[in-house]
């Protein structure tokens, strides 16, 4: 009898240290699996635009419609041999039917017109040529000695020139190659300061690519940037 109690006794003893032994196991491979570090890595790139759209954009006035839009048309022409003068294709020009104003039915002081109808026409042009067209724009000056003042329209966003960067899909992978490169390099550095091994990655986060103007200048030059996070286990 005292023997089995000794038995019983002896494997609870047993029990509760295999048990210990289990907790503490557990509680340290927690401990492992929680420990970790998030770094971001940025890469970034200066690129050429390769898109322009150009809106020539003129107004004309006058009290007889159809001789306004006679000299549109006129104008028209001019700016169309303009542009293809220096070597814009056909298909990259659009032009646009006017847009006319009638004063008299704005004139809500009742003051006197001198002419009743204001046209605004705009020619657009759309080009992956962006150099050219950027030569075209220093010489426009030679449409105003044949009458046609091309204005400036800083405050309409619909009539400012654009400049664009599409081929993104060309330097993408280089570029998260470069991101996940730069936020390794500070994980391993962490993990030098710290004492620790570098381990696997845990959670990876490409964030979003963005394209901005270098500056407010150069709008035909582009900075495209993107941010990577990544998750590293410490070992």
């Amino acid at each position: 009898m005292k023997n089995e109690r000794f038995f019983s006794s002896a494997m609870v003893a047993v029990a509760i240290i295999i048990a210990g032994l289990a907790l503490r196991s557990a509680i340290i491979t927690f401990k492992d699996r929680d420990c970790h570090v998030s770094v971001k890595g940025l890469a970034e790139q200066e690129v050429k635009a390769d898109k322009v759209t150009w809106p020539l954009v003129y107004k004309e006035i006058g009290s007889d419609p159809t001789a306004m839009y006679g000299i549109l048309e006129q104008k028209n022409a001019q700016i169309v041999k303009f542009l293809k003068a220096g070597g814009v294709k056909d298909d990259e020009i659009s032009v646009n039917p006017p847009s006319i104003t009638d004063r008299q039915a704005d004139n809500y002081g009742n003051d006197v017109l001198n002419y009743r109808y204001k046209a605004t026409s705009v020619i657009t042009v759309t080009s992956s040529e962006v150099e050219k067209i950027r030569s075209l724009m220093r010489k426009q000056s030679e449409l105003m000695k044949q009458g046609i003042p091309i204005v400036s329209e800083e405050f309409n966003e619909t009539n400012k020139v654009v400049y664009e960067f599409t081929g993104l899909n060309k330097v993408k992978p280089a570029m998260v190659e470069e991101a996940t490169t730069n936020a390794r390099a500070t994980a391993e550095k962490f993990a030098a300061d710290s004492d620790s091994d570098l381990g696997r990655i845990l959670h990876a986060n490409q964030g979003q690519f963005s394209i901005e103007d270098r500056d407010a200048t150069t709008p035909y030059i582009k900075t495209v940037r993107v941010v990577v996070t990544m998750d590293y286990q410490l070992d």
